[in-house]
């Protein structure tokens, strides 16, 4: 076992009990927010035929040089319709939008700048050739438009079903069980007896994990007992993956690092982060385990560094267009903000973006304990070890998506 491990260490190794990648094939009414295995490409080019992109005329250019020119109607191209007649010199063909460019034509009149009457139109405005969307112009037929590891958002599925893919092959999500711990904990809405607080960290975590793809398995909180604990463990480690909350210290109640030397694999304890200084690595019979702090603050910041890199390379995520919980960018600080001795600083900060530069400032107290901080705050400092930072100051640091 390692202890006082780097965030790149703590990664490197929990890497080595990834989450296993299995996929599967569902229909695109199914897909919204998963992920895909394969990169898709597309079946048809889009567009597949020239075609307008306004209501109005389909012309020849040339014979549209004098405003006022009179050109005689041969007929309509409509969307899904027959097939157009060709137009030739002296004629126009009335088309809607997204219907098929006629033969012989090459420009486009907006209905606004027609007037028709009987069987002719008069032609009072620009014939366009900008008007007309060109086949395969977006995509052309086998290109691949969507990775592997794409989140399949709205766009991204309207992509799929305009590329022609009725079905999409997608990673399996995995079931990642969450547990909390502690004597004191009891379900929100509950009435409070003396000592007792609200269990709220679990359901933050199962919401981290479902924004990264995978089914949260979240169980009641566990008693501090090391029967209890044992036996709920067991009773999750069918899942892919277990995250506790609480324990993890070094106390004589911290009953869950003591289960993992004890009984477990234990791969790394502590790591060298503020907050988040105590999360556990290993394997509960084979289950990969993070062992995650109590406190709430940095129990959802070592998800953040830690758990959700490990579920995004386990699963080979698009580092771009994948799940992702923020992303790294540069900030100019407001305020002055203090490191930590040896460890990696991830301070809370406001970030907003002002005359096209990421301004950052700090708006409430940093306990680990104050929640509030986290929904006050949308990002986090990324300062290196031993080393504070002054207003005016450029860091690197996480935005929250």
């Amino acid at each position: 076992m390692e202890t006082g491990v780097s965030l790149d260490r703590a990664i490197q190794i929990s890497l080595s009990n990834p989450l296993k990648r299995q996929v599967e094939t569902i229909p695109l009414e199914e897909a919204r927010g998963r992920v895909t295995s394969v990169p898709l490409a597309s079946k048809v080019d889009d567009p597949r035929f020239d075609n307008s992109a306004m209501d109005g005329f389909a012309v020849r250019a040339s014979d549209c040089q004098k405003e006022g020119a009179i050109l005689r109607i041969i007929g309509t191209s409509q969307a899904g319709g027959e097939r157009p007649p060709q137009v030739r010199e002296g004629q126009a063909c009335g088309i809607m939008t997204g219907a098929p460019l006629p033969q012989g034509a090459d420009a486009i009149v907006m209905i606004e700048d027609t007037e028709v009457e009987g069987e002719n139109v008069s032609i009072n405005g620009p014939a366009r050739t900008g008007f007309i969307r060109r086949k395969a112009e977006n995509l052309s037929l086998g290109q691949e438009a969507l990775p592997s590891g794409t989140l399949l958002t709205s766009a991204a599925i309207a992509l799929a079903g305009t590329m022609g893919h009725g079905e999409i092959e997608v990673i399996t999500r995995p079931k990642i069980a969450i547990l909390s711990t502690g004597d004191e904990l009891i379900r929100p809405g509950q009435e409070l007896s003396h000592g007792q607080i609200y269990e709220s960290n679990s359901h933050a975590l199962a919401s981290l994990v479902e924004s990264m793809g995978c089914e949260a398995v979240r169980h009641e909180s566990a008693n501090d007992s090391l029967g209890e604990l044992r036996e709920t463990l067991d009773s999750l480690s069918y899942c892919d993956a277990i995250i506790t909350s609480g324990g993890v210290s070094m106390g004589e109640w911290d009953l869950v690092r003591k289960i993992m030397e004890e009984e477990g694999h234990l791969s790394f304890w502590r790591m060298r982060l503020r907050p988040g200084g105590p999360p556990l690595f290993g394997t509960w019979k084979g289950t990969p385990l993070f062992g995650l702090p109590g406190n709430p603050v940095s129990s959802l910041v070592v998800f953040h560094v830690l758990v959700a890199s490990w579920i995004s390379k386990s699963l080979g995520y698009h580092d771009e267009m994948g799940p992702s919980l923020s992303e790294k960018v540069s900030v100019r600080l407001e305020s002055d903000v203090s490191g930590a001795p040896g460890k990696l600083c991830l301070r809370r900060i406001r970030i907003r973006s002002e005359e096209g530069e990421l301004l950052a400032t700090t708006h409430t107290h940093q306990g680990s304990g104050n929640i509030h901080s986290m929904v006050a705050h949308n990002g986090l400092t990324l300062l290196p070890p031993d080393s504070d930072a002054k207003a005016g100051d450029i860091i690197d640091a996480l935005w929250y998506r």
